[in-house]
């Protein structure tokens, strides 16, 4: 049986690794960009379409490669109900490595510091 997501064979485990912190990292700071950062203004109208296009983007670009998980959930399941565990890891440290890296960037560089806004008083 063929799990949902497997490393083709003629990629490696570490150039899968690559590509799933590179696509993580396109659609953590997607988000940021788009719906999270308040100094934008009003553009979260475009946000769902542009979370969509990278992940569309992502997915015809490292589908056949590795399956483009980007989410470390959505390699879990099917690899539980196939119980095929190989390489399993490259979808849960890429997305990982990716997204964090993806915050860093965003919150150092565009975020700046004191530009968050305080909790209020409840």
């Amino acid at each position: 049986s063929t799990p949902a997501f497997s490393i083709s064979s003629d990629v490696s485990v570490w150039n899968a690794l690559v590509l799933e912190i590179v696509m993580t990292f396109g659609l953590v700071y997607t988000v940021y960009a788009t719906a999270v950062d308040p100094k934008k203004g009003n553009i979260g109208i475009i946000a769902p379409i542009a979370i969509g296009f990278i992940v569309g983007a992502n997915i015809l670009a490292g589908g056949a490669f590795d399956g483009a998980s980007m989410n470390p959930c959505v390699s879990f399941g099917p690899a539980l109900v196939s119980w095929t565990w190989t390489h399993q890891w490259v979808y849960w440290v890429g997305p990982l490595i990716g997204g964090g890296i993806a915050a860093l960037v965003y919150d150092f560089i565009f975020y700046g510091s004191n530009t968050h806004e305080p909790l209020p008083d409840a």
